[in-house]
């Protein structure tokens, strides 16, 4: 087995090596075609150059997208391609019970049943505009290997098999015809090690020239080939799409890959100088927080962070891709996250998982035409906002950490988040009461001399009564909701209140590398 490895792992680097050769890339070197080398592949290099950009930090709201061939079965969830051969598992059973025995039915026979007959890349932007987001990142190839785009180093992808259609290509047209932002995800790491369970299935996984199935690795072990391929996937995604954002799921960290990534953010970041566009990267832990974002699985920053940030969750409570029985969140639960997470100095990438054939599902469309309703209201006090001195007030604990945001937070009209925007401070009271609000925050001594212009109520033309006083600032509400919702009152005065967002705030990524 370990002499099969040793010869496997040598065609491997060959075949990439040669991929490389053919496209005339010379992936050890970071300098853009043009030959820019402003970054170079070290992180003091990337943090002396990089700024992040107004863009991302404006946004605050975006898409994700997991769509591929792991949607035809619809069941279990995006991993269904990797347990459906591990003997222990539901999808193990399920897929004999369905499709039958692996050896005759192996996940390569799912991808002619990948059509998208129904995909509508110009409805899907639409969607996203309407629902509010400012940003859309579909997954461009999954842990399963089968790339959703154009891929001259990949025969498995979308216009050769399956859709016969550049799915990536196509989105990115639909987007920014609708004046979002174009991002992209690669999972393409982690295939390497993905299908190992079914090298027991001849005639599939064991079948070294299905490339779908990669390098047949042990769990996240790596080494120069994989390291090697996976930069020359991501330059091809770069040099084929300029994407503004990269996102990356957890192996990226890996000790083998770590270079390469280096290479990788020197080489992006460098091609972004001649776009003339500002460029951001996602990863999970690992690299610093002032030349990537952190992101945060399905969970939350418990405390407000000095870089920006990043939660990337989903619609669906039990998978990210289309299942069967998925389970929702309603958009109350997922505007009262964007908020908290928008007081910390993050941003909200929320996930929808598209039906195989394309369509989006009336319960995840809803739920996102909800959310774009709220921000229609109360946008003002999200985009383009900064972080104050304190994330906001109150009672509930929200909260925080990776996968801990199925269950929704119960909140009371005195829990509260704050943000800012100039002289403009917003307080987003989370839910209401008849009887007004207390925004103990800003007691006599916080607003010390500056002067209250106004206060209103967003979505709400009713004056609102409010009186300063030692213990707070006290808040009446309008006879009538302006939304069903969370409700933001900007109060607007004649300078700046308290010190801002800056050293306090503390920064934990490097905790978590």
């Amino acid at each position: 087995m370990k002499t099969f490895s040793a010869i496997l792992l040598a065609a491997l680097l060959f075949a990439s090596c040669q991929n490389s050769k053919k496209q005339g890339v010379n992936i050890d070197s970071v300098a853009s075609p043009k030959g820019t080398e402003v970054f170079l592949p070290n992180w003091d290099s990337i943090a002396r150059n990089y700024r992040f950009p107004e863009w991302f930090c404006d946004a605050k709201f975006g898409i994700f997208i997991h769509w591929g061939v792991y949607a035809v079965p619809a069941f279990g969830n995006e991993w269904y391609p990797r347990n459906m051969y591990r003997q222990d598992s539901r999808e193990y059973r399920h897929h004999i019970e369905t499709y039958g025995e692996q050896t005759k039915f192996g996940y390569k026979e799912f991808v002619p049943m990948f059509r998208a007959e129904k995909f509508d890349a110009g409805a899907w932007a639409k969607l996203f505009k309407d629902a509010g987001a400012r940003y859309v990142v579909p997954v461009a190839e999954h842990h399963d290997g089968f790339s959703m785009y154009d891929s001259e180093l990949n025969e498995w992808n979308s216009v050769k098999m399956g859709p016969k259609k550049d799915i990536v290509g196509l989105l990115k047209q639909a987007v920014e015809r609708e004046g979002l932002v174009f991002g992209l995800s690669t999972h393409r790491a982690e295939n390497a090690w993905f299908y190992n369970g079914g090298m027991t299935f001849p005639s599939d996984v064991q079948d070294t020239a299905i490339t779908l199935y990669g390098q047949r690795l042990p769990q996240e072990a790596y080494n120069e080939a994989v390291a090697r391929e996976w930069l020359a996937r991501t330059r091809e995604l770069i040099d084929k799409y300029q994407p503004e954002l990269i996102w990356f799921d957890w192996t990226v960290n890996n000790p083998v890959l770590m270079p390469y990534f280096n290479k990788f953010l020197a080489y992006y970041y460098n091609n972004a100088v001649d776009w003339g566009k500002q460029v951001v990267v996602n990863t999970k832990q690992g690299y610093p927080a002032n030349i990537q974002v952190w992101d945060v699985e399905r969970g939350k920053s418990g405390k407000m962070m000095k870089f920006p940030w990043q939660t990337d969750t989903s619609i669906g409570k039990k998978s990210w891709c289309y299942i069967d029985g998925e389970e929702n969140k309603t958009a109350e639960q997922i505007v009262h996250d964007l908020i908290d997470i928008v007081s910390k100095n993050g941003n909200l990438l929320l996930n929808i998982g598209p039906r195989a054939d394309g369509a989006v599902t009336e319960e995840q469309q809803a739920v996102l035409l909800d959310i774009g309703k709220w921000l229609k209201v109360n946008g003002d006090a999200i985009y383009e906002t900064r972080c104050w001195k304190k994330l906001g007030e109150g009672d509930a604990e929200s909260t925080k950490g990776s996968f801990t945001d199925n269950t929704a937070t119960l909140y009371t009209a005195r829990d509260m988040r704050f943000t800012t925007k100039g002289n403009d401070f917003y307080a987003i009271v989370l839910n209401w009461d008849d009887a007004g609000v207390l925004v103990k925050s800003l007691d006599k001594n916080a607003i010390g001399d500056a002067k209250i212009l106004n206060i209103q109520l967003l979505g709400s033309n009713e004056k609102i009564d409010w009186q300063q006083t030692d213990e707070g600032l006290k808040l009446s509400f309008p006879k009538t909701k302006p939304c069903d919702f969370a409700y933001s009152f900007k109060i607007t005065f004649d300078r700046k209140v308290g010190e801002h967002l800056e050293s306090e705030a503390v920064d934990e990524v490097m905790k978590h590398g």
